[in-house]
């Protein structure tokens, strides 16, 4: 007999992403909440045009890992700045300050996965406009 329930499984087709454009930024989300049934992780690709960037921020209760698909990332963890290139991966552990700048001439498209999705708010925070992280880039 079939299974006639919901798999506990999903193919995301890039095409079937959830797009999300901000300035400077588009998200592909592939897997959160409310996209997969009973996740517990955040999994997006991300691409910035040149000179584009997400600023210095934190994720208060997520730990994440980066993955450089294409690009040159000026990778910022707190106070010190190191280039990543395709191929390179970052651990963030939950709460600490990091950035993420692309310095190059191409487009910067990387991975990012969050975990634990379901974590008590905020999930972003911003503190590029605060010292010391304002006077860190020019």
């Amino acid at each position: 007999m079939p299974n006639t329930s919901q798999p506990t499984w999903k193919i995301v087709p890039f095409s079937e992403t959830e797009v999300e454009k901000l300035p400077g930024k588009t998200h592909f989300w592939h897997c959160k909440p409310g996209m997969v049934a009973d996740t517990n992780l955040m999994f997006v690709r991300a691409q910035l045009p040149p000179g584009e960037a997400h600023r210095f921020h934190h994720h208060p209760n997520m730990e994440e890992i980066l993955y450089i698909l294409s690009g040159t990332a000026e990778q910022w963890i707190e106070d010190e700045k190191r280039t990543m290139y395709p191929g390179d991966s970052i651990y963030l552990p939950a709460g600490m300050v990091h950035g993420t700048y692309n310095t190059g001439s191409e487009a910067l498209d990387f991975l990012a996965v969050l975990s634990p999705a379901k974590s008590d708010p905020p999930g972003t925070v911003e503190v590029a406009d605060q010292e010391p992280w304002k006077s860190l880039r020019p």
